[in-house]
């Protein structure tokens, strides 16, 4: 049984990092329509999904996040994963304040970069006023290790261990995994569940901003949707060959 679903809503993302595994870019595309986020996921909650996250691409640039936001969060705990630039627009930010996910957790892929630290520290914070937790991804390059022990030092102390995700970076420069647990110097902490071993989900499934679906979001394979609902989903998984990213 599906009890968590990421959602990626667009490959569109003005910040077009190179390293990104959705292979976002400014010129993306996606091939959802608001109203068929909201009642895919709408059935899939009504099947047994309990969290969705909601991720892209950068979703604060997907026209229509605050519609699809403001359905499901009443459905489900509602997650949206952002590099947060979006949210220095005004504009955006006062939509978010009238539209709020249970948890937005901010990237980042720099650690060596005060500036994009200070940036997220900042609006972490402010996330935090307006009543929806935050939460942290950060992204941990094999050559980056001491930044993000830093950062981690950092933010652990606004942040609990289970608010911040330690993220290997793949597919390259990808850090061991004892090299990732001395981030957060010998004391529990947050990564993806392949860490030590790549094997497929049974509650977790990834879909993509072109209506395919896998276990993992990094994996290749990925299979269509053929119908908008979680019908459509199992069927698309079960047609899934597993291999590792």
């Amino acid at each position: 049984m599906i009890e968590l679903l990421s959602i990626d809503l667009s490959n569109y993302c003005s910040k077009q990092c190179s390293l990104c595994y959705n292979h976002s870019r400014r010129e993306g595309n996606t091939l959802w329509k608001p109203s068929e986020v909201i009642d895919f996921a709408s059935d899939c909650i009504k099947h047994g999904v309990k969290a969705v996250s909601l991720g892209g691409g950068e979703p604060f640039e997907y026209e229509g996040v605050f519609e699809v936001i403001e359905a499901l969060y009443t459905q489900c705990y509602l997650s949206v994963t952002s590099n947060g630039l979006p949210l220095e627009d005004a504009k955006i930010w006062k939509s978010l304040c009238q539209h709020k996910p249970d948890k937005i957790h901010l990237t980042i892929h720099q650690p060596d970069n005060d500036e994009e630290v200070s940036r997220v520290e900042k609006r972490l914070i402010e996330i935090e006023s307006i009543g929806i937790k935050p939460g942290l991804n950060l992204l941990v390059g094999a050559d980056k290790v001491e930044y993000a022990k830093d950062v981690y030092a950092r933010f652990s102390k606004f942040l609990k261990s289970d608010q911040i995700i330690l993220v290997p970076q793949r597919f390259s420069n990808t850090p061991t995994p004892k090299q990732l647990a001395s981030v957060a110097v010998g004391k529990p902490f947050q990564s993806p569940s392949c860490l030590l071993k790549c094997q497929r989900p049974t509650n977790f499934c990834s879909v993509s901003w072109d209506k395919k679906v896998n276990s993992c979001s990094f994996a290749g394979g990925k299979q269509p949707l053929g119908t908008l609902d979680y019908k459509g989903l199992i069927n698309a998984l079960e047609k899934v060959e597993w291999r590792s990213c």
